[in-house]
């Protein structure tokens, strides 16, 4: 069945989406990928790389991975604590929150477009772990700075689903579920640039030229969501969604 739900759980796995292709990610996977796995760059961008080098890019991009995704998805848990605190005690405080994370919403989506730029808000908080750790835990805390690490690039679109959670029903578990679908947004292409090296440096040679327009798509649809967001007009898709689409389940 279609409902508010399903959209924002869409936008959000879209948005981790849009994460891993802005400027301040895509460039770094080459490196990222080294760094975790030991390995040289000339064993990772082979063709066919042996089964040996597959599983260990496979194994440490996923401890990567859980090491981002916990920081994100402690941050929903928080993000979705506080809608449920505004509810409990003031039943007109979800609304004021939702508004709230409509206008951050907005504001990050003319961040990105280059509109006009929020430094202070949006500044680079980069955390820097000089030499890694050997294993995964030294993996997983990788992971963890990175998560730490918001650029100005990736800061908006985790903040507009961390206001997103905290502007919707269903208290910290939607929170949770929420990042945790960001997660996997950025997630699942880090780890299909790892075990595609070789093609991943193909397509990203030929796709760099055309990340600016993506960020400012980016920030345009951001901007439409911070609108909606406000105004409650996810209310009104849902349904148009129930009366002009079949439903299923």
């Amino acid at each position: 069945m279609t409902s508010s739900g399903d959209i924002t759980t869409w936008i959000a796995f879209s948005a981790g989406i849009l994460s891993f292709f802005s400027p301040c990610v895509l460039p770094l996977i080459p490196s990222y990928i080294t760094y975790i796995t030991g390995l040289s760059f000339g064993q990772i961008q082979e063709a066919h790389p042996s089964a040996k080098v597959r599983m260990t890019i496979l194994l440490h991009s996923l401890v990567f991975i859980l090491g981002f995704s916990a920081v994100f998805i402690s941050l929903g848990a928080i993000a979705g604590l506080a809608s449920s605190a505004f509810q409990s005690h003031l039943r007109e405080g979800l609304l004021w929150v939702q508004k709230i994370g409509g206008v951050l919403i907005f504001l990050f989506g003319i961040h990105l477009t280059g509109l006009f730029h929020f430094g202070i808000l949006l500044g680079e908080k980069r955390v820097q772990i000089q030499r890694k750790p050997t294993g995964f835990v030294g993996t997983f805390l990788v992971g963890i700075a990175f998560a730490a690490g918001w650029t100005p690039c990736i800061g908006p679109i985790l903040g507009a689903i961390l206001a997103m959670a905290a502007g919707t029903t269903g208290g910290t578990g939607r929170g949770v579920f929420l990042l945790t679908m960001y997660s996997m947004g950025l997630g699942v292409p880090f780890l299909i640039s790892g075990l595609l090296f070789h093609s991943f440096l193909s397509f990203f040679n030929k796709f760099r030229k055309h990340i600016r327009l993506v960020e400012i798509g980016t920030g345009l649809l951001l901007m439409v969501v911070g609108v909606m967001l406000f105004f409650d007009l996810f209310s009104m898709l849902t349904g148009f969604l129930y009366r002009y689409l079949p439903m299923t389940g």
